[in-house]
């Protein structure tokens, strides 16, 4: 653990950091409240960093920290990049992935190569809650769109609920006639909703598992799990408006894509439950004896 100079070491680089990221992080506050449901998911990003630290705390306790000079480079080398994001191009999300690599430098040249190969993945967990660039976005959410709506379209037709579609809008059609437009969204199908099922991802391989091949099968799953979940989304706002059209749009239209991650929180789960059973070694049977051996 670090001496109590060590400690005040720690505290006066983490003031200056916070010092010098502070217009960041004022500015990614304000836009995860302005777009709650596209990235409210960011709040909790570092609180599940927190708690997979807090979960390693035995093996922290062990390590001997002392001061490692090649992370200073590291640091310099965020700092330096924050910097340019910031003067020259003002590119928020370029600096949120800068101040996490300055982070990483400030943790290795202040606590080690020990400490870090503990704190190595909390740190990159990170990532998550920066905020991706927009331009990104539209880039992905044309193809999205388009398997959100087509699967949702063939989902409420196999339940029953005739629906048209027309590219990214599904026209319900209720028995009394008419016409219901149903519009996806980007925050239905976009590259956000992917994030977040990918954030959901990482927590649950960080804090349920510690086999590398069953996380990165966790995080390769993230996409078509986002995926499925925006279908099922799609689909339920579309047999809402049946019931009021008014509960596919505004505030119902962010409660109902908020609840998808509780169902992708236990689908992971499901699939982390496959994972561990596959990897389970079966008994075999022993010559001559009445029981097995694994």
């Amino acid at each position: 653990m670090p001496s109590p100079a060590g400690w005040l070491m720690i505290g006066l680089v983490g003031a200056a950091l916070v010092w010098l990221f502070w217009s960041w992080l004022t500015v990614q506050n304000l836009y995860c409240r302005r777009e709650p449901a596209d990235w409210g998911h960011a709040y909790v990003v570092p609180l599940v960093s927190l708690y997979v630290i807090w979960q390693r705390r035995g093996a922290l306790a062990k390590e001997q920290s002392r001061t490692y000079w090649p992370g200073l480079a590291v640091m310099l080398l965020g700092i330096a990049c924050f910097v340019f994001f910031t003067a020259g191009r003002n590119i928020p999300m370029a600096q949120g992935w800068s101040m996490i690599l300055t982070l990483f430098g400030a943790v290795l040249l202040l606590l080690g190569p020990g400490y870090m190969k503990h704190l190595f993945l909390p740190i990159a967990y990170l990532v998550f809650g920066v905020t991706v660039a927009e331009l990104w976005m539209i880039r992905v959410t044309g193809p999205m769109k388009l398997i959100a709506s087509e699967g949702a379209y063939l989902l409420l037709n196999l339940v029953g609920i005739n629906t048209l579609i027309s590219g990214n809008v599904l026209d319900i059609l209720p028995a009394n006639g008419g016409s219901i437009p149903l519009n996806v969204a980007d925050a239905c199908a976009g590259m956000r909703t992917v994030i977040a099922f990918m954030a959901l991802a990482g927590a649950v391989s960080l804090v349920a598992t510690s086999l590398w091949w069953q996380r990165v099968a966790l995080m390769m799953m993230a996409v078509p799990v986002a995926l499925f979940m925006n279908i099922l989304r799609v689909a339920a706002l579309g047999a809402a408006s049946l019931v009021n059209p008014k509960l596919a749009s505004g505030q119902a239209h962010t409660f109902i894509g908020t609840l998808t991650l509780i169902p992708g929180f236990f689908l992971f789960m499901g699939i982390l439950w496959v994972l561990q059973r596959a990897a389970r070694p079966e008994a075999v049977p022993i010559a001559g004896g009445k029981g097995g051996a694994p």
